[in-house]
Parts: C-alpha cells; sequence; structure tokens
C-alpha cells in the first residue's frame, strides 16, 4: 500500500489518478476535507481508504501500524497560502506534521517523497538546491526551509530514500478549490468566463507590466517526477520545474489564443505583496538530471491547452 498525504488536493489527486492509472488502487489517502469542495477532486479514482490528517497524525505519532505492507509515502500534504502570516499555523502543517511523516517513515524503512517549494529561493536570481541561494520572504517559504533543513541534518540517519522535490509554479487540472491560490491560468479562465479581458499587475521590480517571470509547469510533470522519485531515486533535494522561465504575458497570450478572444489588462501591483512576491524564478535541473530524470517537460504552449481542455 501506498500513502499520499494532501491526496484529496491539487497535486495529491492528480498523482492519486496516475497511480490508479499504473493499475495501483492500494492507496490510503490522508487529508482535511474541512473543505469538502476537494472531494470532487477524488470522485474518479479508486483508493483502498481514507484517513483525515489528524487521525493520521495522532496514529503516527503513536507509532501504529496503517496498513501491514507500506511501501512508501507521497507526503503532498500542507499549507500552500504563500500569503498566510499566521506562523504559528504555519510551521504546525508544514514543518511538525512534516517532522512526524519523516521520522514515522524512516523508522520503518519506508521511500518518503514530499512536496517542497521554490519558494525558499525568495527574491534571488540563482535558484540551484544550495544554502547560498535560499532566501524566504515569506513564512509559508520559510516552513518549507525549515522542513528541508531537518531533511539535510537526518540525512546520515536514513535507512530509505527520502526525496523533497521543490515544485515551481505548477498549473493544471484540480485546482479550483484552491482560490486565490490557484494558478494563474486558472484565474485567466475564469476571467473570460464572465468577461472579455484577463487582469495583470503592473511592472514590479524591475520589469514591465505583465513581464515578471516564473517557471510555470503543468501538473503531469509534477507527477512524474513524484513517480519516478519513489521508483529509483535516491536522497536529496530537486527542483522540479521546466527550466524555462516565462512571463505571465507568456501565459495570459496562450490562454486567449485558446479562447480566441479577449485581451489583457493591468491592474496596480498589490501593497501588500511588495518585498515578499518573487517576480522571478527558473529552476536549475542540474540535480534532477544528474539523479538520471530525463523526461522533457511540457512547455505552456501544449501545457495550458491541455489544461483547458480538460476543464472544457
Amino acid at each position: 500500500m501506498l500513502v499520499v498525504t494532501g491526496g484529496a488536493g491539487f497535486i495529491g489527486s492528480n498523482l492519486v489518478r496516475a497511480l490508479n492509472a499504473a493499475g495501483r488502487s492500494d492507496i490510503l489517502v490522508v487529508d482535511d476535507l474541512r473543505d469538502a469542495h476537494k472531494v470532487l477532486n477524488l470522485s474518479d479514482c479508486r483508493i483502498a481508504d481514507y484517513l483525515d490528517m489528524r487521525d493520521f497524525q495522532s496514529r503516527i505519532s503513536a507509532g501504529q501500524e496503517l496498513a501491514p505492507k507500506l511501501e512508501g509515502i507521497f507526503h503532498q500534504g500542507a499549507c500552500t497560502d504563500t500569503t498566510e502570516w499566521d506562523g504559528l499555523l504555519m510551521m504546525q502543517a508544514n514543518y511538525e506534521y512534516s517532522k512526524q511523516v519523516l521520522h514515522y517513515a524512516t523508522a520503518r524503512k519506508l521511500p518518503l517523497v514530499y512536496a517542497s517549494s521554490a519558494s525558499v529561493y525568495g527574491a534571488g536570481r540563482e535558484f540551484r538546491v544550495s544554502e547560498d541561494c535560499e532566501r524566504p520572504i515569506n513564512v509559508y517559504a520559510f516552513s518549507k526551509l525549515m522542513f528541508d533543513r531537518h531533511v539535510r541534518q537526518h540525512t546520515a540517519s536514513f535507512r530509505a530514500p527520502v526525496i523533497g522535490l521543490r515544485y515551481f509554479n505548477v498549473y493544471g487540472p484540480g485546482e479550483a478549490h484552491k482560490g486565490r491560490m490557484a494558478s494563474v491560468i486558472h484565474h485567466f479562465n475564469e476571467q473570460l468566463k464572465t468577461g472579455d479581458e484577463v487582469r495583470l499587475f503592473t511592472g514590479s521590480d524591475g520589469y514591465a507590466d505583465g513581464g515578471q517571470l516564473r517557471d510555470f509547469i503543468h501538473v503531469d510533470d509534477i507527477v512524474a517526477v513524484n513517480l519516478w522519485a519513489l521508483e529509483r531515486g535516491k536522497s536529496g533535494i530537486f527542483n522540479v520545474g521546466t527550466g524555462q522561465a516565462r512571463s505571465f504575458n507568456d501565459v495570459a497570450n496562450a490562454v486567449l489564443r485558446w479562447h480566441g478572444r479577449g485581451r489583457i489588462s493591468y491592474i496596480p501591483f498589490p501593497a501588500h505583496l511588495q518585498g515578499s512576491y518573487q517576480s522571478y524564478t527558473q529552476a536549475d535541473l542540474a540535480g534532477l538530471q544528474a539523479a538520471g530524470y530525463s523526461a522533457a517537460f511540457i512547455p505552456i504552449e501544449t501545457g495550458v491547452p491541455r489544461y483547458l481542455d480538460a476543464l472544457s
């Protein structure tokens, strides 16, 4: 059996679906369904069991067995709101919870693949997996970096692979429940359902209007790397992006092309994001490639239509 925490969420549910496609239904999904909209992500999935996140934490803290034959854990569960400034909430959800999962897995020699984040690089210009490049600019990023540091401190004691994946800007089916934290592709598509324009921020940090650059990666690529990591991976922390930064204008135009109509308008850059916004990200994939991952990543010209086709 495999465990997928955050299994009703965006990436988790896509991972469950991919496991189903590979013939696996012996999956224990762990999540917090107080927001029950997420359950729709699992409506077409086959799983063996479900556990509430709090029950799961209680069981692993007590060292209880979850199933007779566990093969590994995909830890996708987290608070992903990058604008949340409740440090207590963030550290409990992303740091303490992850430590519990880590120590449960390592005590049982279970491979663990967990979700880290490119947010740990902050407003820097280099995106190598190196302490020299890690400068978090919000508490979400800090919580993710603290767990990465915890993993680094304990690497020598691991008796099974522990693989951290630093996701860049992920988009794709199953993210609607995330609301304002959903990808810009989702928001652009929603805007065109009720109007004729998509709204981007005006320039910031020296970038022109809509010219801020991010590494946008389709969720199918994220899932593919997770599956590869559990099957073949060796302990380490790796970036997962396309390795190619694209402007928000590029993404907006891809959405407009799919709809065959609309225009771009620019709105003032929000004051509350000043100093805590990444205007540029681009994954350095050297580590992932050196570890043996060689598949090509989906460009936005292909990924955006694939996503919007899935929604239509």
